[in-house]
């Protein structure tokens, strides 16, 4: 039987979903609100026939709660009774649709006996608030899409990238390999590999050189050290941390290079930080809400904050989201449901794998192909694309932005925010110095390296690093192994011209960086206190430890130039409160103003706060800096991913260490951390026994002799 379901023809729509038998439903016509046809019916049967499988996982099921569906046929019922074995299944199908009236029909199963109860109802209990009317079918998107691997399993094959940058890399360490492919994102032993170091020392004891005090130049030195290894650094800047840096002015005030924001799947930096001793004193954790702030003081966000975890709660979380209409909402649903994120919730290899294969795309060509709306890009997207890559969803690349929202929808706390209490050097860096002068590592400040010396073959290709020259007046360090452990623009500039023959050197000239503006103003009055005038100018007594007023947490807006901003005197009030004082707004702006001199960008970014948070426009600004950042992060746009190096090199003694080398994750401070953690597996595994690097480094002495 054939029916059908007629909206208002404001245009005319056909699509069947399910398979093409006397069940399926044809529906017409816009829904009245959303714009698109309701859920047809026929998604009753494919679900079913879905959780009929035996390769479902789901067996434990009582309860289903699905949209604008009609009952199935008996016969489908019994055999979803007898398949899942459980006492009794009740389906609840429910009519929420504007417009339509409200049928709900309860199904139960119990000992092979159904019984059926259908209600036409005038009102709707169930949801009374119209956002939660995408929670089911966001449920029903999902589990729909995943139904082609139940049935057809995919052909499983090398992704891309890893083809052209891990597979054919000369990895040696099964550590360092455990850092890469689809396993390291689920291995949860990785932050105890973190916290507990190498786990071995080598026989052999290698003088190793550090280019670079960054993030992953010091994690690399903390697990050479503790392998038995003489480690020297050597750090073109007056201060170590690399793009995580920050440091004070003559008046006091602690400056950063970016705002730094720690999500719950840093594993790796989380175990570091444990290592150190830094973890449970110096980061504060954050309300699982991602906040977004709109012109006007209106506020949407995702709030993950849910009974149940990953992934219903980020799926509940999208479908009541205030930062979206409800016609954005359902295009938003239906592209997530059909998403490798769906996908990877009942087979990660497979959704992981698709994830890879889109690094040719960018997150917009993605998300519109195939449901998604430009509102819900401009509205929401677009500000977290910023926030991850300082880029926007028409340039960042899918895979970039997906791999984030893989972990997110895997792992409850990988949403989970934490900002440090005070600055990055107090919180992070310092206790890893601390660590590396306890193991006698000696860190070079303001001595840059001017030259890497090594010995070529016939071809003038190298073949093994001797040392490096240093300092202004180019003093000569000889060296057993050498790690560059830089940024993309501090790896081009020190790389020697004929390095480039070996195409994993040259591949990193294809990569690009974005530029940064990061802007501190502080002000007499707690800026994001929107409720209270009074609360907002009160600056007396003590408000430290994050009592001050106004919101405590990252926020994101889509309308504004920062497309993420934090008030530092609430959210790590340490260092950054001021007794007195009010907010300290910290906010990074992009390329789109990075040429504007630095009065006209603080002047900006006052004006736009006063757009956001209209009551703070009767605060003063008592403060303000701009730190440049010409080149920061490596630029996420499409088809980067295979031009990233391998952080063991075809030159048998040099080694790569930074965000931008392959790892399975973003630019990020978790990326730096595990490059690090990588170069010195690799260099651990590779120091003893013949033809090992203390044997390479000893022979060649032997030979100049």
């Amino acid at each position: 039987m054939q029916t059908t379901l007629t909206t208002p023809p404001l245009s005319s729509t056909s699509y069947p979903l399910g398979s093409a038998d006397s069940n399926e439903v044809e529906v017409t016509g816009p829904d009245p609100v959303t714009g698109t046809p309701p859920v047809p019916a026929s998604f009753t049967e494919g679900l079913l026939e879905l959780l009929l499988s035996p390769k479902c996982p789901l067996k434990s099921i009582h309860s289903l709660h699905l949209p604008s569906l009609r009952a199935p046929n008996d016969s489908l019922l019994k055999r979803l009774h007898l398949n899942l074995d459980v006492p009794q299944i009740t389906l609840h199908l429910l009519h929420v649709w504007p417009d339509l009236e409200p049928l709900a029909v309860d199904i139960v199963l119990c000992h092979g006996t159904i019984t059926t109860t259908t209600a036409t109802t005038t009102t709707n209990d169930t949801f009374n608030n119209p956002n939660e009317r995408l929670l089911p079918l966001l449920l029903v998107c999902a589990i729909t899409s995943v139904s082609t691997y139940f049935i057809t399993p995919p052909t499983r094959s090398v992704p891309t990238s890893l083809r052209s940058s891990t597979v054919d890399a000369p990895f040696k360490s099964e550590s360092a390999k455990s850092q890469i492919g689809n396993d390291s994102f689920l291995n949860t032993n990785l932050m105890a590999r973190a916290q507990n170091g190498p786990g071995r020392v080598n026989k052999e004891k290698l003088k190793i050189g550090i280019v670079g005090a960054g993030l992953a130049g010091m994690v690399a030195a903390m697990d050479l050290a503790d392998a038995g290894h003489e480690v020297e650094m050597f750090e073109l800047r007056p201060y170590v941390g690399g793009k995580v840096s920050s440091w004070q002015d003559k008046d006091g005030n602690h400056i950063e290079m970016g705002l730094h924001v720690f999500f719950g799947c840093y594993y790796n930096l989380f175990g570091i930080m444990k290592r150190t001793g830094g973890f449970d004193e110096n980061l504060r954790i954050k309300e699982h809400i991602h906040t977004f702030v709109n012109e006007g003081g209106n506020l949407g966000a995702l709030d993950f904050q849910f009974p149940i975890g990953a992934p219903v709660s980020g799926l509940q979380a999208f479908a009541r989201t205030e930062q979206l209409g409800l016609a954005d909402k359902f295009h938003n649903a239906v592209r997530l449901g059909t998403s490798p994120i769906v996908r990877a919730l009942f087979d990660f290899d497979g959704g992981m794998d698709m994830v890879r294969e889109l690094d040719d795309i960018t997150f917009t060509e993605w998300f519109t192909s195939l449901g998604g709306s430009r509102g819900s890009l401009d509205r929401m997207w677009d500000p977290i694309a910023y926030a991850l890559g300082f880029v926007d969803c028409d340039n960042i690349s899918a895979r970039c932005m997906l791999t984030i929202f893989m972990l997110f929808a895997i792992r409850t706390e990988a949403s989970v925010l934490r900002m440090l209490d005070n600055s990055p050097q107090t919180g992070l860096h310092d206790p890893i110095i601390k660590y590396l002068e306890e193991r006698n590592v000696k860190i070079n400040l303001q001595t840059a390296a001017r030259d890497i010396v090594h010995e070529v073959d016939d071809e003038g290709k190298p073949t093994r690093v001797k040392g490096i020259k240093v300092g202004p007046k180019n003093e000569y360090k000889e060296f057993d192994a050498v790690v560059c452990a830089l940024d993309v623009p501090g790896i081009k500039k020190v790389l020697p011209e004929n390095f480039r023959k070996y195409k994993m050197f040259d591949n990193i000239y294809n990569l690009d960086t974005v530029p940064i503006a990061t802007v501190q103003v502080r002000f007499n009055g707690w800026v994001t206190e929107m409720n209270d005038d009074a609360r907002m100018m009160d600056v007396s007594g003590d408000q430290s430890d994050g009592r001050g007023g106004g919101i405590d947490n990252l926020l994101y807006s889509a309308d504004a130039e920062f497309s993420c901003f934090a008030d530092l005197a609430v959210t790590s009030p340490g260092e950054y409160y001021k007794e007195g004082e009010g907010s300290l707004i910290q906010a990074v702006f992009d390329e789109r103003a990075f040429g504007r001199s630095d009065e006209q960008i603080v002047k900006d970014c006052i004006d736009q706060l006063g757009k956001l948070f209209p009551s703070s426009k009767k605060l003063d600004c008592t403060w303000s800096s701009v730190t440049k950042l010409g080149q920061s992060l490596y630029r996420e746009k499409p088809g980067q991913d295979k031009y990233r190096p391998t952080q063991a090199t075809p030159v048998s003694n040099f080694f790569l260490a930074g965000s931008y080398t392959y790892q399975d994750y973003l630019d990020s401070m978790e990326g730096a951390t595990r490059s690090g953690l990588m170069v010195a597996d690799e260099i651990i595994e590779r120091a003893d026994g013949p033809g090992g690097l203390k044997d390479m480094a000893n022979k060649a002495k032997e030979a100049v002799v």
